[in-house]
């Protein structure tokens, strides 16, 4: 198990590498030709936006384009690369997501940890994970200073996080990653609404193991609706 877990992050922050590599790359030298001149200039004044504001994108914004050393052209890409490490660090929780779920399918206990097992599972994060890394429309909207990036972040972050909750659900404070994942919904309202998705799925996992069915989180998700009846 120890091996596996040094394995999974290993390989993880690879995926993650290649990402932030590619987006730092090719992000925008200026705005873009929509809302990120906008959103640039005004996390740059920590001003707001357009209704709803977006208040969280513009601090975060506003702490990056200090970075650009009072350089006012340097203000743009240095918003943009922000935008390209949120998304390389979505990368990196939709590995890791992908990991925790093809384990549950392929690994069942100890002794199911073999080596073939755990490149099957590797391989599917890898391969799930840079499928979207280089996809056109999540790469288009990593390179440049719009909300989009930041908020499929704490989308990957908090489903990443209700996974881990599942792992420690029987122990004395699971419950904190709950409030986690209450705090960073709480933030990602202020980048975008986006990640208010992903509360219904997170309601199976507390489901399935709260009622004890037969088969937990994902196990239980998989199977036929007459066998998910409660014993």
């Amino acid at each position: 198990m120890k091996k596996y877990k040094a394995i999974n992050n290993i390989t993880g922050w690879v995926v993650f590498a290649v990402a932030a590599v590619t987006y730092l790359m090719t992000i925008e030298p200026t705005a873009s030709l929509w809302d990120c001149g906008e959103f640039i200039a005004s996390g740059y004044k920590l001003e707001v936006g357009h209704p709803p504001g977006n208040p969280v994108f513009m601090v975060m914004a506003n702490f990056f384009s200090h970075l650009a050393g009072g350089n006012v052209s340097k203000i743009a890409p240095m918003v943009n690369s922000m935008s390209a490490l949120a998304s390389a660090f979505t990368i990196l929780f939709l590995f890791w997501t992908i990991t925790h779920l093809a384990r549950k399918i392929l690994i069942k206990n100890e002794e199911s940890f073999t080596t073939a097992r755990i490149i099957a599972v590797m391989g599917a994060g890898v391969v799930g994970a840079l499928a979207y890394t280089f996809s056109d429309s999540f790469w288009f909207s990593a390179v440049e200073g719009e909300v989009y990036a930041s908020s499929a972040f704490f989308t990957a972050l908090v489903f990443w996080a209700i996974l881990k909750w599942e792992d420690y659900a029987d122990e004395k404070y699971a419950d904190r990653w709950i409030v986690l994942i209450a705090f960073l919904i709480g933030l990602s309202i202020g980048v975008h609404l986006l990640n208010l998705l992903t509360i219904p799925a997170m309601g199976l996992f507390i489901i399935s193991e709260n009622l004890n069915f037969p088969g937990k989180g994902l196990p239980f998700l998989l199977q036929s609706p007459s066998s998910c009846l409660p014993c």
